[in-house]
């Protein structure tokens, strides 16, 4: 399994929201540190906003912010909204299989385990594990100077 473009980005908005702590983020900020388009952004801001995962302010000194603690939010939150289909193999659709083993197969229940463990792992991570313990990352993000740039010589 591959988690799509759009989760990734999901994953990065979330953790730059989370760094911000609160504070509006403006998409043309997001996309500028990430190198993508404010076009793809707004396309994964929806599936966020309509999913409470993000919180939308209009107007010119509008932005977006998380609408939930980022310790709230887990990854398996975001993957649901942002992915569109789970299906591993062809027969995780019964009704559009060909294959004439759907009814015995044991391939069926093993991945289901499989994908069931993934979604697991990712319940067990929250945005906060991504963006909290990562000391250098609002540096990365351009959101602030490194501390010891900030020391007195």
């Amino acid at each position: 399994m591959r988690l799509t473009k759009q989760t990734n980005y999901a994953f990065r908005i979330l953790m730059y929201c989370a760094v911000k702590d609160g504070e509006l983020s403006r998409v043309a900020e997001i996309a500028k540190a990430y190198g993508v388009s404010e076009p793809f952004l707004f396309k994964i801001l929806q599936p966020l906003a309509e999913g409470g995962v993000i919180e939308t302010v209009r107007g010119r000194n509008g932005g977006i912010r998380l609408a939930r603690k980022a310790s709230d939010i887990t990854l398996l939150d975001v993957v649901r909204l942002t992915e569109d289909s789970f299906s591993m193999a062809e027969c995780f659709e019964r009704e559009d299989s060909d294959c004439p083993l759907v009814e015995t197969c044991k391939l069926s229940a093993a991945l289901r385990e499989a994908l069931n463990a993934f979604f697991g792992v990712l319940a067990s991570h929250s945005i906060d594990d991504l963006a909290r313990p990562n000391d250098g990352i609002g540096f990365l993000l351009g959101l602030e100077r490194r501390k010891e740039a900030l020391a007195p010589a």
